[in-house]
């Protein structure tokens, strides 16, 4: 072994470290940041030992440099293009779009190496030809249905699950056309045609399933479509024998993995339940702007900030209605004027508020909410009890006290328990439901006030008017 083979093996085993040590910083929001950097120089790393590897090993023609560097500085300029310009409210549907990209590449690899060395015919062996199976069946499909999921999130693709007629046949019939080919491919037989077969049947069968999905469970969907990238890319390193990409792709995969058990579990789904698609109807704004036919009472922005005001504890709850308005720094400026008139704040964290696990934190970060103020579900609930005023600020189902009873479509479904707090304000731009598709039976609590608006311009107004009595 040369000496540069070495060095290279040393930085893939730091490289490895790194993305460990960065996965373990991003447990808490106050050090996700610092190992979000720590992974990125791992990364940084590993591709660096790999250009020196390509350099070393003398295969890379000139062209292909030209071709690699291009690739290098267009990759690049898009991923810093995106980091700066993307909107925190948009950035669910930005981490589907690269999750496409990483599954998409993995399945490229498999196809190219397949199509180069020949199957299990050629160069390559049984095992390795399994590797491509598995890469280009699991790499296909999480590239369709992250790209439908994407669509879904930003709007392009309706939110609500669309069902086919007959779509568990066609589903069943294309997982079966799919395994059938990858079998051809590693039995040696019609190799290109079944190479074909597979790649449309797991691209028409990624699709399919994400289409039936809601938007509600579209946040364990891009999970678990990320763990998928995550084994394809492992198996693309058994392929091109890089361990590099079978550590990071094993560690996607399984953190992916365990991320979308932990959100299936704060929402009281099971994985089979919701990849068979057709729950809830998605966030409906067009839903009523009064409530008064449903016994709902509505509260004035001045009466709010009394109450606001004269309370001695808040528990602040933000849902994705705040993401979508991106009232997050009009949020943090209420905060700051109660806190200052001696009123103690808190921000009650649903496991799954916004659109992506860890989304309301960043939201909240960015406007400077300190970390110590945002609490966990598990936290913060035994506390409601001891609020003067609960604020929901665009949550929906999460607070929806249907979910202690049987026979609803969120039955059992782990809530904050807003409605314990003393009295409840909701700002909200209308009376439509959540995701879900059920009426939230907190509005029509008697301890409830909704404040029917705008996120931002309801907390803008409520802002001036508290700031008016704690002077």
């Amino acid at each position: 072994m040369s000496a540069v083979d070495v060095l290279i093996r040393l930085v893939y085993l730091a490289a490895a470290g790194c993305f460990v040590i960065g996965l373990h910083l991003m447990n808490s929001p106050g050090t996700a940041r610092h190992g979000n950097r720590v992974s990125g120089l791992g990364m940084a790393a590993a591709v660096a030992a790999t250009l020196l590897l390509l350099i070393d090993s003398g295969t890379v023609t000139t062209t292909g440099w030209i071709v690699l560097g291009l690739g290098i500085l267009i990759g690049a300029a898009a991923g810093l293009y995106s980091a700066r310009s993307v909107r925190m409210t948009a950035m669910p549907q930005l981490v589907s779009l690269f999750n496409a990209v990483g599954g998409g590449a993995a399945a490229l690899v498999g196809a190219h190496d397949f199509l180069r060395f020949g199957g299990a015919g050629g160069e390559l062996t049984v095992a390795a030809t399994v590797a491509v199976a598995l890469d280009i069946l699991i790499g296909a499909v999480a590239f369709a249905g992250s790209l439908v999921a994407s669509g879904k999130l930003q709007g392009w693709v309706p939110s609500q699950p669309m069902l086919l007629p007959g779509r568990a046949v066609l589903n069943t019939a294309l997982a079966a056309i799919a395994v059938a080919a990858a079998g051809l491919l590693v039995a040696g037989r019609v190799e290109v045609t079944a190479l074909t077969v597979l790649v449309v049947a797991s691209l028409v069968l990624g699709v399919l399933t994400v289409l039936a999905i809601g938007g509600a469970d579209m946040p364990v969907v891009v999970s678990l479509l990320n763990a998928c990238t995550g084994v394809a890319v492992a198996m693309a390193g058994f392929v091109i024998e890089n361990t590099m990409l079978i550590i990071a792709g094993a560690l996607v995969g399984a953190s992916g993995g365990i991320l979308t058990k932990l959100m299936a579990d704060a929402m009281n789904r099971s994985l089979t339940a919701i990849l068979i698609g057709g729950f809830g109807t998605g966030d409906d704004a067009r839903g009523r702007t009064t409530g008064e036919e449903r016994g709902i009472q509505t509260i004035e922005a001045d009466d709010a900030a009394i109450r606001l005001a004269y309370a001695n504890r808040v528990i602040v709850v933000p849902g994705y209605g705040l993401a979508a308005a991106r009232a997050q720094n009009e949020l943090h400026e209420l905060a700051e004027v109660l806190r200052s008139g001696g009123v103690r704040v808190d921000y009650a964290i649903h496991p799954v508020a916004g659109r992506m696990p860890g989304h309301m934190n960043v939201l909240l970060a960015e406007a400077k909410v300190p970390y110590a103020q945002m609490r966990e579900m598990g936290e913060i609930n035994p506390e409601f009890p001891r609020a003067d005023v609960a604020l929901v600020i665009g949550a929906n189902d999460v607070t929806n006290p249907a979910a202690r009873r049987p026979g609803t479509a969120i039955s059992g479904m782990p809530i904050l328990d807003v409605d314990r707090a003393e009295s409840v304000l909701v700002i909200k731009r209308s009376m439509g439901h959540g995701y879900a598709g059920i009426d939230n039976e907190l509005y029509t609590d008697a301890r409830t006030r909704m404040f029917l608006a705008d996120a931002k311009s309801a907390l803008e107004t409520l802002t001036a008017s508290v700031k008016t009595l704690v002077r």
